[in-house]
This record gives structure tokens, C-alpha cells and sequence, in this order.
């Protein structure tokens, strides 16, 4: 199940004016009021989560975690490292 966001619209009580997280089915349409105070509130377009990674993975790396690398030799043509 997704997790979705959602905030105030105007006022609202010390939950919605921060604005809070539910877990909700995707066929289940958006909510319009807070769960607390039924005061309205509308869905935020979450940020994406995204790892960041600080230097390129070398060959080391990569086989450490597993990996096979190869290299290009030639047209086709690929050996393993």
C-alpha cells in the first residue's frame, strides 16, 4: 500500500496544519477530511526517495557486492574482469 500525504487546507487542528502520512489502497479515493477534526485537507505530491551515491562504484566495489563485470574487447566480444 502506498503512503500518502496530506495537509490543511485553512485552520485545521495541530495533526493537519503539520500535515501527516496514512497508508491508504490505491483503489480507495483520496481523503478530503482530517481523520482528527474533519476539517478539509488536500494530498501533497510526495518527494522521491532516491539513494545518493557520493563517488562512481568501482570494479572492487562492484564485486564485492556481487556483481560479474565485464569489459568490451571487442565488436561483441565481452571478458570478464
Amino acid at each position: 500500500m502506498p503512503i500518502y500525504e496530506y495537509v490543511a487546507v485553512e485552520g485545521g487542528c495541530p495533526v493537519c496544519r503539520k500535515g501527516f502520512e496514512l497508508r491508504r489502497p490505491v483503489s480507495r479515493p483520496a481523503l478530503t477530511q482530517c481523520p482528527v477534526c474533519r476539517g478539509p485537507v488536500k494530498k501533497v505530491i510526495s518527494s522521491v526517495n532516491t539513494p545518493a551515491i557520493s563517488k562512481p562504484l568501482s570494479v572492487s566495489d562492484a564485486k564485492k557486492a556481487g556483481f560479474a563485470v565485464y569489459e568490451k574487447r571487442d565488436k561483441g566480444v565481452y571478458e570478464k574482469l
